[in-house]
């Protein structure tokens, strides 16, 4: 089982680092480490067991933040109380993005980001997610609002960006009055 210790900081200098595409079939070895991905993020939205496992709550979570730099990602949804969808999407890419933008009101968070961050992160309110699933079947996802934003998030992370990247500096809520909040 993943722990807290086992994910990147933001101040290790791997999360800059460009993930590469993978090659299939998948070795024995990411099968293993998506599972654990897929069991750390499923278990750290259920309190009681993110309580028992000392987890921080994620949804998302790139390769890279375990320091494996290839280019997937896995992301486990709670579209309703206790009732996930899990994604898994390797070698992705945005092959369609709405005109909308949209930021999360309380801020984005991070698993490799252990502190509150002020400011918003501009992102799609829709976006078209190409890849290939777990074995190496093209799949397109179509994502809208949080699962939009967590796909963007995991994305950047594999092109070495992390949010807090995102957001300006002097101007932490700049743009805010031309983006919706969700």
């Amino acid at each position: 089982m993943l722990k807290n210790s086992d994910i990147l900081d933001e101040k290790d200098k791997r999360l800059k680092l460009i993930s590469k595409e993978v090659q299939f079939p998948l070795t024995k070895k990411d099968k293993d480490l998506i599972n654990k991905m897929i069991e750390y993020l499923h278990d750290s939205q259920i309190e009681e067991l993110a309580e028992k496992y000392n987890l921080r709550p994620g949804m998302g979570m790139a390769a890279i933040q375990l320091g494996v730099p290839k280019r997937y990602f896995v992301v486990v949804n709670e579209y309703d109380e206790g009732q996930f969808e899990t994604y898994v999407i390797i070698n992705p890419k945005i092959i369609s993005n709405s005109m909308e933008q949209i930021y999360v009101e309380g801020g984005e968070g991070c698993l490799s980001v252990n502190r509150p961050v002020e400011g918003i992160v501009p992102r799609y309110a829709r976006v078209t997610v190409e890849g290939y699933d777990i074995d190496g079947k093209k799949i397109n996802v179509r994502a809208r609002e949080e699962l939009a934003i967590a796909f963007q998030h995991e994305i950047d992370h594999l092109n070495g960006i992390l949010f807090t990247d995102k957001i300006d500096k002097k101007n932490p809520f700049k743009g805010q009055d031309e983006m919706r909040a969700i």
